[in-house]
């Protein structure tokens, strides 16, 4: 495979490359712990794994302790879209093809667009949700799709379209989660709020809950280091259905709108049931929790739903009675964006410094989240 090393590369400091399962590795870990770690409110650590200068949002990890990030396009760069974190000193475009080259309106179906989430699943399969909203202005055609990437092979297994039938002109594709057993994806549609399920076998997709009040923003507004969040023109923006979480056997989908503080759930068996017209599937949601404004979510193999809470430099946990908790706070968690979890059940997390605008405040960073009562 042809290394590469991109234009961005002198400003992306990977301090650490994660080799899982070798010993080495661990000892480079506990180094980066000794100099980066800050306890939170109880036992948990947070170690810093790599920043970088452009704004990513989303991470995944593989059960081999693979690295991969999407920066999406929202200024007009030509830059790659998906990397994986190779070394200290080197990151690739992922997969190594055309996808990562520039777009036009003419190849958006075989190029990355406005690449928002990645996902690993438990097939060790990377997949790509490309929202296809070109630089913020309006969804190009042929962009919006699911891209599969078999890990072990790395080359591209399949792309899904998310068509018309499924995307509307204000619509943003933002985060997603895959249940390879059962044959299906779910996806958040946070510009017109809704949540999209893809059929992985026949590659049918189907919006459920649109104009439901569990996918719709509640108009909260979001303070985030004492200052309100507002657009360049001052409004402030209204996010719909964001960060999404899919329990471990499969079972619940859970959901939350970014400018909102209620956490959603509604059983996957109702989601799928085709025969539960709007109302009948509505009544099916249950609120779960109350929270502040949250972006990203994922469940740790502790069996807790943890939550990005962008207004507090925080990560929170939801306990299964609802209860919410601090796992953590610290400033350098400037508007936590996206989890994944990896080797040993450490979660990982980026921060994107939305609230900034054009205007970060030192790099984008990517750290580890380290239980260290249970975790080596």
């Amino acid at each position: 495979m042809m290394r590469y090393r991109p234009r961005f590369l002198p400003a992306l400091v990977v301090l650490f490359a994660l080799l899982s399962g070798c010993s080495a590795g661990r000892r480079h870990e506990e180094s980066l712990a000794g100099k980066n770690a800050l306890h939170g409110e109880g036992r948990f650590e947070l170690v810093e794994v790599a920043s970088s200068a452009r704004q990513w949002t989303g991470v995944a990890v593989s059960g081999e302790g693979r690295i991969f990030v999407c920066y999406p396009r929202r200024s007009g760069e030509d830059d790659a879209s998906v990397v994986e974190i190779i070394s200290p000193d080197q990151v690739e475009p992922f997969p190594p093809t055309r996808w990562n080259e520039p777009f036009d309106a003419g190849n958006a179906a075989s190029r990355f667009v406005c690449v928002q989430s990645v996902y690993i699943d438990d097939r060790n399969d990377l997949w790509i949700l490309d929202s296809g909203k070109s630089h913020f202005g309006g969804v190009i055609a042929g962009g919006p799709k699911l891209v599969r990437i078999d890990l072990d092979g790395n080359r591209v297994k399949k792309v899904y379209p998310i068509g018309a039938d499924a995307v509307r002109s204000d619509s943003y594709l933002d985060d997603v989660r895959v249940d390879a057993k059962r044959g299906v994806a779910y996806i958040t549609d946070a510009g017109d709020g809704g949540i999209v399920l893809l059929d992985l076998k026949s590659g049918a997709v189907r919006r459920v809950l649109d104009d439901h009040p569990s996918t719709q923003s509640e108009a909260t507004v979001v303070k985030v280091e004492g200052e309100k969040w507002k657009r360049p023109d001052g409004t402030a923006p209204d996010v719909h259905a964001d960060g999404i979480a899919l329990d471990e056997k499969g079972g619940f989908l859970y959901y939350h709108a970014l400018t909102g503080t209620a956490l959603y759930r509604v059983s996957t068996g109702d989601l799928l049931n085709t025969t539960l017209d709007a109302a009948a599937l509505g009544a099916k949601v249950e609120r779960i929790a109350s929270t502040g404004p949250v972006d990203g979510m994922m469940f740790g193999d502790d069996g807790w739903l943890y939550l990005a809470a962008i207004g507090k430099n925080a990560v929170e946990r939801c306990r299964p009675d609802g209860t919410v908790e601090t796992v953590l706070r610290d400033m350098r968690l400037s508007w936590p964006d996206s989890f994944s979890r990896g080797p040993r059940g450490n979660l990982y997390v980026t921060t994107s410094q939305v609230h900034r605008g054009d205007a970060p405040r030192g790099p984008y960073r990517l750290f580890r989240l380290r239980d260290t009562e249970r975790l080596p």
